[in-house]
């Protein structure tokens, strides 16, 4: 809502804020009660990849002020000890903080930013489901000391806490599109798979294309999903040949019409030879029914990857440039990690990405068994 410009006029000359506000710099005071040997604390920016410490500040009666400057509403943390509170902050802002670092729970209070009112509301959640999965990561090894079967345990402990990441990942995208024009909603994003979620990232960027032009990570993650977008559910996956173990060409292209599973891999990835043998089992269980797989080795060395495949019972075909990541196939598909997969439909459309495991699985059954 906006607010009413003659009314905020009256009240901010009232008040004497139009004097007082500083449009070159922003102000942050604070007060941390019961800050035991603490005697020192830093403000930290980050803007970008990198949080770097930009100004210090001895504490006097757990008293503190900074006067800092950032043209453009950015990301700082505050750091008492080990302790880090989050706050966001342009010029103009008079920001008051206070704290207890008696207090377990880290809180505090923000006065002066409806922005770092934003990105407290989301640590807190994220704290919470944070510590509920601490609690069942520290049950499962508690109990996983006590019994030589730990794969069962697994089997009890693995869906609880999916679903408790399910259940997080929800609520993030909750606050995301209930807070689009905040930059807090930005650094939610952040914490989601960006494999999971990348469609939902990917209409995110979208929807901020003309937001925080200045802010250097925001920049950086517009250009990323502008990227991937071509690439992402929903698309048509690009075409590309590659040469297959024995020397010959292999196209893509002939895959039209059929259901296809782009599988990038190496023999020197540990995640993919563990993956590997759900594929084989899932591939001659739906082979018949119409599923067709595509690998893409990422290795160099030939010999490596003719072994890796004897080994690990791959039937399917296989292609490779046989120069890693630099491979023109890996370029093309943006491949930054693996294993990573593309499902296409017979029409060439990618239909699912980067699935595995028990998620994959479904995908099949549920694709499979409506045809």
């Amino acid at each position: 809502m906006k607010k009413n410009l003659t009314i905020y006029g009256l009240l901010a000359f009232a008040m004497g804020v139009t004097a007082c506000q500083n449009k070159e710099a922003f102000t942050l005071e604070g007060n941390i009660k019961n800050a035991g040997n603490v005697k020192k604390v830093y403000l930290l920016r980050a803007d970008t990849s990198q949080v770097s410490v930009i100004d210090s500040t001895e504490l006097s009666g757990g008293k503190f002020s900074f006067k800092n400057q950032s043209a453009n509403a950015n990301l700082f943390k505050l750091r008492a000890g080990e302790t880090i509170f989050d706050l966001i902050a342009k010029n103009g802002d008079d920001i008051q903080f206070e704290t207890d670092l008696n207090d377990q729970a880290h809180a505090y209070q923000v006065k002066g930013s409806q922005e770092s009112d934003k990105i407290k509301e989301f640590n807190t959640f994220s704290n919470q489901f944070g510590e509920k999965n601490t609690k069942i990561v520290t049950e499962f090894q508690g109990k996983a000391q006590a019994t030589k079967n730990q794969d069962s345990l697994l089997k009890v402990y693995q869906p609880v806490f999916d679903q408790n990441m399910a259940d997080y990942s929800k609520q993030v995208l909750t606050f995301i599109g209930d807070n689009k024009k905040s930059l807090a909603a930005f650094y939610a994003a952040m914490s989601l798979d960006p494999y999971k979620y990348e469609p939902q990232l990917v209409a995110y960027a979208d929807d901020i294309k003309d937001e925080f032009k200045e802010n250097a990570a925001v920049s950086q993650f517009k250009r990323q999903m502008t990227a991937v977008k071509p690439l992402s559910v929903g698309h048509a996956a690009p075409m590309f040949t590659a040469n297959s173990i024995a020397g010959k060409p292999v196209s893509l292209a002939e895959y039209k019409g059929k259901y296809v599973m782009i599988d990038f891999w190496a023999s020197w990835c540990g995640p993919c030879r563990q993956e590997n043998p759900n594929v084989v089992r899932l591939y001659n269980q739906y082979k018949n029914k119409g599923f067709n797989i595509l690998g893409v080795s990422l290795d160099e060395d030939k010999g490596d990857w003719q072994a890796a495949v004897a080994k690990d019972n791959l039937t399917w075909q296989q292609v490779s440039d046989l120069k890693k990541w630099d491979g023109a196939t890996a370029r093309l598909y943006h491949i930054e990690a693996i294993p990573s997969n593309f499902i296409l439909d017979p029409q060439g459309n990618i239909v699912a990405k980067n699935i595995t495991g028990k998620n994959l699985e479904e995908f099949l059954n549920k694709t499979f068994n409506k045809l």
